[in-house]
């Protein structure tokens, strides 16, 4: 999915009850992901409760080579976007099993 099949989508979930334009959707879905953006980018954690939480991560300086010459290289601390998602969007992608069987091994 695209931002562009993204916005239908919202339009589609939110017009027929609360009368807004696509273009009002798409406005709101820019100015989320800028403000996202924004605040990750000062070091701080956007959590959106049950979709998940985006931070900023710390990437140690490490050894690395160049896939070209195969020579040894220094690749420089930097710090990453990082996304983690939360529990109610991991259900929703992997739910759990309806009816879990007792611990394997244990006797009652």
């Amino acid at each position: 999915m695209n931002k562009a099949e993204l916005v239908d989508a919202v339009f589609n979930r939110a017009h027929s009850t609360n009368n807004v334009t696509k273009k009002q959707v798409e406005a709101i879905i820019s100015a989320t992901v800028e403000e996202i953006m924004e605040a990750v980018a000062k070091g701080e954690k956007v959590t959106l409760v049950g979709f998940g939480a985006f931070e900023p991560r710390e990437r140690k300086a490490r050894e690395g080579r160049n896939p070209k010459t195969k020579e040894k290289m220094q690749i420089p601390a930097t710090t990453v976007p990082a996304f983690s998602a939360g529990k109610l969007f991991k259900e929703k992608v992997a739910p759990p099993a309806a009816s879990e069987p007792a611990a394997k091994g244990k006797k009652k």
